[in-house]
């Protein structure tokens, strides 16, 4: 109410609660919330205070670098490189995300995108050990569990079966099951979700609990241009063998996407019940199948690729019914 948030605006309160998402201006957002300059300031966005020297310097070494990115590399000055460091560690641990949920809608933080790109040009090309049969592999970045020993595994709390890849600054929660598949940078796989063989989990990609990326599935990632959102799939959703999630769609809670779905930002989502044609963003609850539509060209015979919600349904239908009866017509 008024009364609290003037409360707050004062610094006036002993604890208060507030959830930081990026926009399109990470460095301003960055020095107004948690920059000296603003600790104290009445209707300042840094509420908690912070007032600290080290803090000041970390947000000014990853903006002057970004601003700068071409004239990176890994022989950059050690404070540069260690900012860098740091934020993909924090990525790499699931306390930083690339994106974050506020309200209802995801907002892209821009801070860990250009983290990950500045990472890139501090890292050397190498040889990764540990391929078939003793060979190597050729890259910049280290699997995520290159040093990893089995208490370290137990700690970690999910299953990673030999054939899995995992990128060094990418998460996977508890109760996870990795089949030999491929997740990368800056991706984010929460708790008890499956990822099946051969599907791939695409840089920045947010994976929500309790998801079955079905074998062969493709979830597409994004680090430029910097505002580009990545692909989000949230909680309780199963994704079908060999579909194709791109180009920053959403799939909103507890949907089911049948095997072989393509979904991008420009693919028609008809509803079937509401005759309502949407693009970017599948609703909570939908059951999906792939399916066509008369091209809007009037002159063509040819009808384009489309993905229909077949029905939708609740929450309570969907924890008791399986995939396949969903996807019956």
């Amino acid at each position: 109410n008024a009364q609290s948030k003037e409360r707050e605006k004062s610094f006036d309160f002993d604890i208060t609660t507030r959830r930081y998402v990026m926009s399109l201006t990470p460095g301003l957002e960055l020095r107004s919330r948690f920059g000296s300059n603003t600790a104290n300031k009445k209707g300042s966005a840094n509420i908690s205070g912070v007032s600290n020297v080290a803090v000041d310097s970390l947000i000014e070494i990853i903006e002057k670098a970004f601003n700068d990115i071409e004239k990176i590399n890994s022989n950059s000055e050690k404070e540069i490189l260690d900012a860098i460091n740091y934020v993909i560690e924090k990525i790499d641990d699931g306390s930083l995300r690339v994106a974050d949920k506020t309200d209802g809608d995801w907002k892209v933080n821009e801070y860990a995108k250009k983290a990950i790109l500045l990472y890139f040009r501090i890292k050397e090309m190498k040889l990764i050990p540990n391929g078939p049969d003793h060979s190597n592999w050729w890259d910049k970045i280290d699997p995520k569990f290159n040093s990893w020993d089995e208490r370290k595994f137990e700690e970690s709390g999910f299953r990673a079966v030999p054939g899995s890849i995992v990128r060094y600054g990418s998460f996977v929660g508890k109760g996870c099951v990795l089949m030999p598949s491929f997740i990368n940078i800056g991706a984010y796989v929460d708790e008890s979700t499956m990822v099946d063989t051969w599907a791939t989990i695409g840089s920045c990609a947010q994976i929500g609990k309790n998801c079955h990326i079905s074998g062969g599935a493709g979830i597409g990632g994004v680090l430029e241009p910097l505002q580009a959102s990545p692909v989000i799939i949230e909680d309780n959703c199963f994704i079908g063998a060999r579909s194709e999630v791109a180009e920053g769609v959403i799939v909103r809670q507890g949907s089911v996407i049948s095997m072989g779905v393509f979904l991008t930002a420009s693919t028609p989502i008809f509803d079937r019940k509401s005759g309502e044609v949407i693009y970017g963003e599948v609703p909570e609850y939908s059951v999906i199948v792939p399916g066509s539509m008369p091209s809007k060209n009037v002159e063509s015979v040819a009808n384009l690729s489309c993905a229909v919600i077949v029905k939708t349904v609740d929450e309570k239908t969907r924890s008791k019914t399986s995939i396949n009866e969903l996807l019956r017509d």
